[in-house]
């Protein structure tokens, strides 16, 4: 048994000692640059007030030439050719143009240019030369899930000193993603690397999760088998403890040792984020959950809403279903808005935001035996945040199920079962240590990443020089 334990271990290493060393060394560029993503601070701040003007369509309308049956949301932005309706269903997205009513899809580069220009100048970006660069449904940055809705995309070069690239959806026009010269070049060596994330392979989706959720388990039984190896071939001589090996050996068995406890949480953990549902839920709502949260309103009933002014500096006026009920929210600033109900009953609670009563109202719609709704505290253990600076997000807690929702837009941020609460631990603060704790510290958390990632390295290099002695031995013999 022994023999087969060293065996299987030397040769599973030897497969994946450079891949350990990639993981643990593009983990330390990963928590200092993230993948490229527009914040909502940077979406926000590229949008142009609305023209009043030019808006001839009531909101029920714009629904009903959208032609998506099932519309729970509505926004009305500016864009450089005129306001349009952005109108969402659970599973659709279409624009019209807040005029006519007619399409508005962008199929002109031309279009997407001058979308691209008032984005960056709404931002205050310096864009010399904007240039476009492409329209594919895919490249490296492009590639989460997340953009299937808005491709083909637009990619645009705005020219300026840190390269920035912005992305276009074709079919909102809206600005879906940044890039800068910098993030690319850091992502290559960070996230990129990380997770396996060629163009090629992760634009398919299916083959990508089974890949690299394959790969990370067979790196989880190699960290498995060398800890159980290393803690085994421990020499005791009175009251020290040596080990039996020299050289490189003698090397990564004491990094081994120190390092083990990390190393297999981290690759464990690291396997368990290519999760999606085998061991643990999901997180996604039921169907019976679905079809109260998406349930699609009487779009009439945001007549009145429509005979409220818009305000000069409205950036952005979306209409969305909560409970039954319509609600308009005016997003002046990125955290000012102000929020109106179709009804006639004043809404109580935050001022601009859904007060605890609409939330127990839709809660226990969802599920019975649901406690009042409490606000969600920046240090929860269980964090969620509105994308809305200052607006509560409600926790309301049903038996051993609990819903997260926006206070500032209804949206539900999270479904938390047990399942799903026991994932944020084993998975999310064992591999990012996010744990309240240390979040409240952000430059120990920083030390302990680079420390721990470093010592990771450290050892799977050793692995590296002993696999490649190991293969040249093997390839001369």
């Amino acid at each position: 048994m022994m023999s087969a334990i060293i065996l299987l271990h030397r040769w599973l290493g030897i497969a994946f000692c450079l891949l350990f060393a990639m993981w643990f060394a593009t983990g330390i560029v990963m928590h200092f640059v993230p993948f490229p993503s527009l914040t909502e601070a940077e979406r926000f701040a590229g949008l142009a007030p609305v023209e009043r003007a030019q808006v001839r369509m009531a909101v029920r309308d714009a629904v009903a030439a959208s032609a998506i049956k099932d519309a729970v949301r509505v926004r009305l932005i500016q864009r450089s050719d005129g306001p349009v309706y952005v109108v969402s269903g659970p599973s659709h997205l279409r624009a019209v143009r807040a005029l006519d009513g007619q399409d508005a899809r962008v199929t002109s580069s031309d279009v997407a240019l001058a979308i691209a220009r008032d984005h960056a100048r709404s931002r205050g970006l310096d864009a010399p030369r904007v240039t476009m660069l492409a329209q594919a449904d895919y490249d490296q940055w492009t590639v989460p899930n997340g953009f299937d809705r808005h491709r083909p995309l637009f990619r645009v070069a705005l020219g300026d000193a840190a390269g920035t690239e912005v992305y276009v959806s074709s079919l909102t026009g809206e600005i879906v993603l940044d890039t800068t010269r910098s993030e690319r070049g850091w992502n290559l060596v960070g996230s990129v690397l990380h997770w396996i994330y060629p163009t090629v392979l992760r634009s398919n989706w299916a083959l990508w999760d089974g890949v690299v959720w394959t790969l990370s388990l067979l790196a989880s039984i190699a960290a498995m088998l060398g800890a159980l190896l290393g803690i085994l071939q421990i020499k005791v001589r009175g009251r020290r403890m040596s080990s039996p090996y020299r050289g490189w050996h003698a090397l990564h068995h004491i990094l081994g040792l120190a390092a083990t406890m990390f190393v297999l949480t981290w690759i464990f953990s690291g396997w368990l984020s290519m999760d999606h549902g085998r061991l643990f839920s999901r997180g996604q709502l039921t169907s019976a959950e679905a079809g109260v949260v998406y349930a699609a309103p009487d779009w009439a009933a945001a007549s009145p809403l429509d005979r409220q002014p818009i305000s000069s500096s409205a950036r952005e006026i979306e209409w969305f279903a909560f409970n039954g009920n319509v609600y308009r929210r005016d997003r002046i600033a990125l955290g000012s808005q102000t929020l109106v109900k179709a009804a006639e009953t004043p809404n109580e609670g935050y001022a601009g935001f859904l007060g605890a009563r609409d939330i127990q109202e839709l809660a226990t719609r969802l599920a019975s035996g649901c406690a009042a709704p409490s606000v969600v505290a920046e240090s929860d253990d269980y964090p969620a945040r509105s994308a809305v600076q200052g607006a509560p997000v409600y926790r309301s807690r049903c038996g051993d199920l609990w819903f997260d929702i926006d206070g500032a837009d209804g949206n539900l941020l999270q479904r938390l079962d047990a399942s799903r609460r026991a994932y944020r631990w084993v998975y999310g603060a064992l591999h990012t240590l996010d744990f309240p704790i240390l979040m409240a510290r952000p430059r120990l958390r920083d030390a302990l990443i680079v420390g721990l990632c470093a010592l990771g390295f450290a050892f799977s290099m050793t692995g590296v020089v002993i696999g490649w002695r190991r293969l040249r031995r093997s390839l001369t013999a």
